[in-house]
């Protein structure tokens, strides 16, 4: 009955499928491959296979020395300074125990002996003690042309070859001459000079650099530099970007480190220093960690003077107001801090991206410059400081780095 359900089709198909059968066995094929692969299959024979161990190599008795040059060191030929040696381990020190950012730092005055990084430290606080009981660095030896009130002395002036005349009410610019209108106090507004080198009796083919006057003062790259404002003695401050502070005495008649001394107050790169010409024995310095500390040689101590959680870039304060320090902090933000009441007297947001300097006029305190890493760099009346309010502002199309007004005060160089 089932056959019956199937179609013509269908029966043809398992007809074909049995005839097929049919004719396979009639060959044999199954039979075949059994006895042509008996006949070819070859017996396994097992070869035993030895391991050749390396042969070991004696260790030597004196370790390789690998040499490396004064150039990948970052070193001058034949300089003097902190010996190799030094170096290295305070190399290998900075990289191992260099905190993270966001790690606290110590919030508390530091003593000078547990900084520093060396046996003794006596001789550089006898020398920075001894320098700021001398007579200071007098304002008209730093190269200004000065008139009877501290300002820009109108009419011809002439030096080494070349003159600059002056019109009342106006400022070269470059090479352009452009009226100004008339300031707040009787100072102009726009002092203002990009391309020009103010004029000076220095003679810069007549500059040397001697190889004894080079010195490797700190490890790392170095981030700030000060001189002592000072005649009686040459001595500089330098900050890394470990955090360590390092001064070279170059006038020191002492044979170790050739009057180099080292220290580390910070974690991180150092942003300011600030050596103050009416009391050269305290220092003030900033770092990207948020702190700002005051160095006394007097009480042989970093004393912590500011923490701030925003990251502090540049730090300075005016000539003639040792109380008030400014510097900048976060993005665009400018502080006060009062050392009388020790808190800030005022907080400004000034620029839109962080403030890369701070600079006053020796011609009138209340002008301040600042510089930014949004192209900018803006002169404030410090009486009158607004956000965005400027009394010039000076436009680039990339980072400004630095605006320093010259010691005159007639002029402001930007650099970017």
């Amino acid at each position: 009955m089932a056959s019956e359900k199937l179609t013509d089709y269908e029966r043809k198909r398992l007809e074909n499928i049995r005839l097929n059968d049919e004719k396979m066995a009639s060959l044999k094929l199954q039979s075949i491959k059994a006895q042509v692969s008996a006949s070819t299959k070859r017996p396994r024979v097992e070869i035993k296979s030895y391991k050749v161990s390396p042969k070991k190599q004696p260790k030597t008795q004196t370790p390789i020395v690998m040499r490396r040059s004064l150039r990948t060191r970052g070193l001058p030929p034949d300089a003097n300074g902190l010996s190799d040696e030094a170096l290295e381990s305070m190399a290998k020190t900075m990289k191992s125990s260099s905190p993270s950012k966001g790690l606290p730092c110590y919030m508390g005055p530091l003593s000078m002996k547990d900084a520093y990084r060396g046996v003794s430290d006596r001789a550089l606080v006898e020398a920075i003690l001894e320098i700021s009981k001398k007579s200071q660095l007098d304002a008209s030896e730093k190269g200004g042309v000065k008139g009877e009130n501290g300002g820009f002395k109108g009419g011809k002036v002439e030096s080494s070859g070349f003159s600059i005349r002056k019109k009342e009410n106006e400022v070269e610019i470059g090479v352009k001459m452009v009226p100004l209108r008339e300031g707040i106090g009787g100072f102009t507004r726009g002092f203002v000079k990009k391309e020009e080198n103010e004029m000076c009796s220095l003679k810069l083919e007549s500059l040397t650099l001697k190889p004894e006057n080079v010195a490797r003062v700190v490890p790392g790259r170095i981030m700030n530099v000060k001189f002592f404002p000072c005649t009686s003695s040459n001595m500089i401050a330098v900050g890394n970007k470990f955090g360590n502070i390092g001064f070279w005495h170059i006038d020191s008649k002492e044979d170790q480190e050739s009057g180099i001394h080292l220290y580390r107050p910070h974690n991180c790169p150092i942003s300011g220093i600030l050596i103050r010409q009416h009391c050269m024995s305290k220092i003030f310095t900033s770092c990207y960690d948020g702190y700002i500390r005051l160095m006394d040689a007097e009480k042989e101590v970093f004393d912590l003077v500011y923490s701030s959680e925003d990251t502090i870039y540049s730090m300075s304060q005016q000539s003639k107001d040792p109380n008030c320090l400014y510097f900048a902090e976060g993005h665009g933000g400018l502080s006060v801090w009062d050392q009388r009441t020790g808190n800030l007297s005022n907080q400004w947001s000034l620029h839109e991206d962080r403030i890369n300097s701070i600079d006053f006029s020796s011609a009138n305190p209340n002008l301040m410059a600042t510089s930014s890493t949004d192209g900018t760099a803006c002169i404030w009346d410090l009486r009158r400081i607004v956000a965005g309010k400027t009394l010039q502002t000076v436009s680039h199309n990339r980072a400004v780095h630095s605006a320093y007004f010259s010691p005159s005060g007639s002029f402001l160089a930007t650099t970017r």
